[in-house]
């Protein structure tokens, strides 16, 4: 693709909705049958850790039923075939563009398959059931939670992302509602600095105003067409 050489991608719910996985926020304002408030705020961690720490072991459950689809397969192609800097930043905290072959990301709010320890900070890979007050392995505090940026909590490395869309040639934005931010204002900072943006979206978004192009239609098909016309296969 001419003059393009540094790619930020931010993918969101509708990337995995088509694997199977349910959106953070449906058209009922719940997720997975919870009010959000209740499932993903520290407040609600420290009213009710035996909901929230089964809620989180049940996403996690779930996630050994599905597997990634098209789209995450072609982000994956994209990732080993693009000679430039790349950077995939995802707010879904499943691990499907992991096991469709992607390296070059991060989890911006977090990730199911790891655990965190609210007293030193470690985070480790995690798997099972996270019961509360399960302790650290390296501090021995019970105090393993979910490694998810609940709301009112900072996401992961801020810093690294805005360097990245800083410079940043072409900024593309995939199955998001473009309403959470600060991953909403992604789009507004790269458009700032001159890239291209480029909205890959089921609708039309909160956001879609602010991109140079939009295109509406399933991930899975939207996906892997733009990936071979960026690698104009």
């Amino acid at each position: 693709m001419p003059d393009i050489r540094n790619i930020v991608i931010l993918t969101g719910a509708g990337i995995s909705a088509e694997s199977g996985l349910a959106t953070f926020r449906g058209p009922d304002g719940l997720w997975e049958g919870h009010r959000v408030e209740d499932v993903c705020t520290p407040e609600a961690l420290a009213r009710n850790p035996a909901l929230v720490h089964r809620f989180y072991d049940e996403r996690r459950a779930k996630l050994t039923e599905v597997t990634p689809n098209a789209a995450h397969a072609a982000l994956a192609e994209l990732d080993r075939a693009w000679p430039g800097e790349l950077l995939i930043v995802t707010q879904n905290v499943d691990d499907l563009h992991e096991r469709a072959g992607a390296n070059r990301m991060l989890h911006m709010h977090g990730e199911l398959m790891s655990a965190l320890c609210a007293a030193c900070g470690t985070s480790k890979p995690w798997h099972d059931a996270l019961p509360p007050e399960t302790p650290c392995p390296f501090c021995n505090a019970p105090a393993l939670r979910p490694d998810i940026v609940f709301f009112g909590e900072m996401p992961y490395e801020m810093d690294r992302i805005d360097a990245a869309l800083r410079d940043a040639d072409l900024f593309v934005s995939i199955g998001t509602s473009g309403a959470v931010y600060p991953a909403a204002g992604f789009v507004q900072t790269a458009r700032h600095i001159g890239a291209r943006t480029l909205e890959l979206n089921l609708d039309s978004s909160a956001g879609s105003i602010y991109f140079d192009e939009t295109r509406t239609g399933p991930a899975s098909v939207l996906v892997p067409d733009w990936v071979k016309e960026v690698l104009q296969l």
